[in-house]
């Protein structure tokens, strides 16, 4: 049994994994941790049936939570503040954690790579853990190189409550086009563009645009458009439910629990992409 420790179980990622982890025969959930609802049972959050009666615990008190639950691995789909401080207590206690969070500092990104080496706590890391999202990751790495003079903009519509912009997901397809062509994605991203005069770089070796909707309920809609003359391809990946993003992280859970290198993957490590 993987044991494991849920941070943020009263959010909308958070609720979805507990009720995936609470029904799922390999794994044990020993702890959950939030600032929200502490000291309600999970069961009535969640609204899974919890035969270990687990309550909600403050996550301020995350070492001594770790410490007495000896967790295998610990899952975290909160805000960037919270992640990176929560993130590094865990590895620093051998804890192999799954990142879901988006819009991660450079600083916290070195010093966690550095522990996961150090501690040999392997880790997962991905702004999208949907299983359609990493398969069109995919094929954005092959078809980039056939329309690397093409003018390529990156489009995402998320709802009204996210709080970073662009979306991680965007700028993982934004670095994957540069890998892919051969620059690199920060040198050339413009995100939006101001009224008035502003003549676009042709070609994206030169400019790849970025824009970002933010808009009601919507789950998450990425579509890399590839203009060339004469013609256009617009390739796009919608998510309906975020059921998809969950079921992802207990696939990642799962593939965590068995590997023995001390190093950071991704989900299409997971997926074998």
């Amino acid at each position: 049994m993987i044991r494991l420790v849920i941070l943020g179980p009263t959010g909308s990622m958070g609720t979805l994994i507990a009720q995936l982890a609470l029904n799922d025969s390999e794994i044990d959930v020993v702890a959950a941790c939030d600032v929200e609802q502490v000291g309600k049972s999970l069961e009535s959050v969640v609204g899974v049936n919890d035969p270990k009666n687990i309550t909600i615990t403050d996550v301020n008190n995350l070492q001594e939570i770790l410490d007495s639950t000896n967790p295998d691995i610990l899952v975290d789909f909160t805000v960037a503040v919270a992640t990176e401080k929560n993130c590094l207590i865990a590895v620093k206690s051998g804890i192999r954690c799954v990142i879901g969070t988006t819009g991660l500092s450079d600083d916290f990104l070195s010093k966690f790579k550095r522990l996961v080496k150090e501690k040999n706590a392997p880790a997962i890391i991905s702004s999208n853990m949907a299983t359609g999202v990493n398969v069109f990751f995919k094929m954005l790495s092959i078809l980039s190189p056939y329309l690397e003079d093409w003018d390529i903009e990156i489009i995402e519509a998320h709802h009204h409550r996210k709080r970073d912009a662009p979306s991680g997901t965007a700028l993982t397809a934004g670095n994957i086009i540069g890998d892919s062509i051969g620059i690199n994605f920060n040198n050339v991203s413009k995100f939006g563009r101001k009224k008035g005069p502003n003549k676009r770089k042709v070609g994206a070796k030169k400019e790849i645009g970025v824009h970002s909707i933010r808009a009601g309920d919507i789950v998450g809609d990425h579509i890399i458009l590839y203009a060339g003359p004469g013609e256009r391809i617009e390739f796009k990946h919608q998510a309906h439910s975020r059921s998809c993003f969950a079921s992802g992280a207990i696939k990642a859970i799962k593939f965590l629990n068995k590997t023995k290198e001390g190093k950071i993957f991704s989900t299409r490590d997971v997926l074998g992409l």
